[in-house]
């Protein structure tokens, strides 16, 4: 079963120090929210092999 948001916002907050900053929470959430959506996109397939990846960083370092 996939975990809801709130129960993985809950999990988060829960491991930060006790004097985690607001940013800090809303970069950590922010942060695994974009991890979960990458995820997904690869799991449906839409995602790059290691060869494009590196190409592409290679030509982007390059400039």
């Amino acid at each position: 079963m996939e975990a809801t948001a709130k129960l993985e916002a809950e999990s988060i907050i829960r491991n930060l120090p006790d004097d985690t900053s607001y940013e800090d929470i809303h970069y950590h959430l922010y942060v695994a929210e974009k991890i979960g959506n990458s995820l997904k996109k690869l799991d449906m397939g839409q995602g790059v092999s290691n060869e494009e990846a590196k190409k592409s960083l290679a030509k982007w370092i390059s400039n």
